[in-house]
């Protein structure tokens, strides 16, 4: 066997070229369009296949060098939060709640799940957490965290190989299920976005609605330095939010400054030119998911699945039965049955299985396709990227006990 360790920025080149295929193949391959499947993970897909087939028929293992996803991770959360507005967050409140709800009784119902799933199979106990909500809500971060303390609790060795096996394959699904059960929403129903709303959140919308908001070198650099400063304040209130007891990942740091400094700054400075829901900041906000999926799938290591490959089959099929289920018997309905809830519902595939920036992922591209909602960029993250991981925390402490 021949390991191969790819560089940082042969990484970001490769993944570069795999969200090129997986736009290409999106082109070529209608369903795809028809679902809203991001270009990004048609690609990255690809790659992770063309991966396995390197390893299990040449012998070769590749792997790679993702220091600069999480850095695409943090402008992006940056960018989410650039454009957040506290009359959004007010004015949709009644939703942001009722979604919190949702989300919080779908924790418990994945673990339950998990924790029958692994019982009938015969598994050890100590697995539970790691096909439940520790690494589908929770994802990779979370899986990573919670491993060594379960590892050690219950003597099980895999766990973090079982969780990150888990978290990636549950972002895939989710990023597969995700436009589909919108588009299914959005026929059904008779559903399309509101007319005349293009304020772009993430992406360039189809037509201009400000002619003055131009791309430049300058908007792009404006708004460059803006996210910068927001990532340096946040990681400069890394102490302060430990400090508190309450463990955040920093993606959620630089989304609470954003939200605090674009509510702030421009009131005090009225005069500065502020990035906040421009089109440059858009198109920062997009590249830097795209490249983040395209990093994220291509690394997966297919081979490491090992004898579990079958049980986590079994579970993860389960968990997406009952999560595709919730979402369109109970959160498109509690959500209002109108374009928002459809928008969300496939957003939820991303909190329910795979991750927050799947969730943005899917929600983009079904509003490229069917019209914007604002307030579903702001609430959803809010509720997948802060509150539950509070909860999931106490959940997950729970079942260790």
């Amino acid at each position: 066997m021949t390991a191969i360790q790819v560089p940082g920025l042969l990484t970001f080149t490769i993944a570069i070229v795999v969200f090129f295929v997986g736009s290409s193949l999106n082109r070529l391959i209608t369903p795809l369009q028809r679902w809203n499947i991001p270009e990004a993970v048609t690609g990255g897909m690809i790659a992770a296949l063309a991966t396995l087939i390197a390893y299990k028929v040449f012998g070769v293992e590749l792997s790679f060098t993702l220091a600069a996803r999480d850095m695409l991770l943090l402008y992006f959360f940056t960018g989410i939060g650039l454009n957040a507005k506290f009359a959004d967050l007010l004015a949709g409140g009644r939703p942001l709640i009722v979604l919190l709800v949702l989300t919080l009784v779908y924790l418990v119902i994945q673990n339950v799940i998990a924790a029958g799933s692994v019982a009938a199979l015969g598994l050890p106990s100590g697995l539970a957490p790691f096909v439940g909500s520790a690494s589908l809500i929770g994802g990779h971060g979370t899986t990573i965290a919670w491993a060594p303390v379960l590892s050690e609790r219950f003597g099980v060795s895999n766990l973090l190989e079982v969780g990150i096996a888990t978290a990636t394959l549950g972002l895939v699904i989710a990023s597969l299920v995700g436009g589909p059960i919108a588009g299914f929403l959005i026929k059904r129903h008779g559903l399309s976005g509101p007319v005349g709303e293009t304020a772009p959140v993430v992406g360039l919308p189809a037509e201009p609605a400000d002619k003055r908001d131009d791309i430049s070198h300058v908007s792009l650099l404006r708004s460059i330095l803006v996210i910068n400063v927001v990532i340096l304040v946040a990681y400069g209130l890394e102490d302060a939010v430990e400090a508190t007891g309450i463990k955040l990942p920093m993606f959620v740091v630089c989304l609470l400054v954003a939200i605090v400094a674009t509510n702030l700054v421009p009131r005090l400075l009225p005069r500065l030119a502020w990035p906040s829901r421009t089109k440059g900041l858009a198109l920062i906000s997009d590249l830097a998911l795209n490249v983040f999926l395209a990093m994220s799938l291509m690394s997966m290591q297919l081979w490491t699945l090992g004898e579990l490959g079958p049980a986590l089959v079994v579970i993860l099929t389960l968990q997406t039965l009952a999560a595709v289920a919730y979402i369109i018997f109970v959160v498109f309905p509690a959500m209002g049955r109108d374009y928002l809830a459809a928008v969300i519902a496939s957003g939820f595939t991303g909190i329910s299985l795979g991750a927050t920036p799947t969730a943005i992922a899917n929600m983009t591209a079904v509003t490229k396709v069917h019209g914007a909602a604002a307030r579903a960029f702001i609430i959803l993250p809010l509720v997948s990227a802060f509150f539950i991981d509070i909860a999931n925390a106490f959940a997950i402490g729970f079942m260790a006990r």
